[in-house]
């Protein structure tokens, strides 16, 4: 993996469940790690579901291989916000990761 692609400064976020001070039960957004990335749009479509259009936008993270990372985490790209889809590992040579994320609107 060439280093200088990773150019991105981006934060991985996992949920964590907590109780308010009502005793009822939330989620809440921590970071998990803040990571150099090559974060590259992958598609982008416009639909027509339920009489309301809605963009779907697909977008790559390729990261350094970092332990840990599931699909239940998010990553925030400056003030965007996107879900992580799959992860793939290329090769299973443990070397870089590429998050296929969709963009939360």
């Amino acid at each position: 993996m060439k280093i200088g692609r990773l150019r991105h400064r981006i934060v991985i976020e996992e949920s964590i469940a907590g109780r308010d001070s009502f005793g009822a039960e939330v989620s809440e957004w921590i970071q998990f790690a803040k990571v150099w990335a090559n974060v590259s749009p992958v598609s982008g479509g416009e639909f027509i579901a339920f009489k309301q259009i809605n963009a779907e936008i697909s977008t790559k993270v390729t990261i350094r291989y970092l332990v840990g990372v599931t699909t239940e985490m998010r990553v925030l790209f400056k003030d965007r916000i996107f879900e992580i889809n799959s992860i793939i590992n290329p090769e299973e040579k443990n070397v870089s990761l590429l998050l296929m994320c969709m963009e939360v609107v």
